[in-house]
């Protein structure tokens, strides 16, 4: 496995350099900042693609908000997508809470829907999303996200939280695998 790793990491291309990712979560911060400044949000991680993002853009927010995780995956450590499974759920009660949702990418918008949808139906007073790539299709999506940090080609992506097999959340840029 580390070599098929190896391999597709040296011959990936780098699409957004880590300067440039950055820059992108600062402008999500300071939207966010100004979107929800008197709302007292709870923000909900999206384990494990969301973790990076959701780190970084923490050490920006300037509102008062309170955090939890919430874990429901189409692709569990693989590269195509199936059934959502919920593998955890947040521990904070919802109701009449805004949610701020952050996620690593919004890619065919199945996930990102039904995790709006779970907190819709505790009662969330309010739901807002950030994803830091949203990855561009020729068909529209069911979701589309209210932050968003960068457009990116349809190819399959890594770094800054989101995964080849499970590997390399923690590349230095965003990447995509070698056509």
């Amino acid at each position: 496995m580390l070599k098929e790793i190896k391999q597709i990491e040296a011959s990936a291309d780098l699409l957004h350099p880590e300067s440039e990712v950055e820059n992108a979560i600062d402008n999500m911060a300071a939207q966010i900042n100004i979107s929800l400044k008197d709302k007292n949000p709870i923000i909900l991680c999206v384990m494990n693609g969301g973790i990076v993002v959701s780190g970084k853009l923490l050490t920006r927010l300037t509102i008062p908000c309170t955090v939890d995780t919430i874990n429901a995956s189409r692709y569990c450590n693989k590269t195509s997508g199936g059934q959502i499974k919920w593998i955890q759920k947040p521990q904070s009660n919802l109701k009449d809470r805004t949610v701020l949702i952050i996620d690593d990418i919004l890619d065919e918008g199945f996930t990102l829907q039904a995790i709006i949808q779970y907190c819709q139906q505790q009662y969330a007073k309010a739901t807002y999303s950030a994803v830091l790539v949203d990855k561009i299709l020729n068909h529209k999506k069911p979701i589309m996200a209210d932050f968003i940090g960068l457009e990116v080609e349809n190819r399959y992506l890594f770094g800054y939280g989101m995964d080849y097999k499970g590997y390399l959340r923690n590349a230095p840029g965003i990447f995509a695998c070698s056509q």
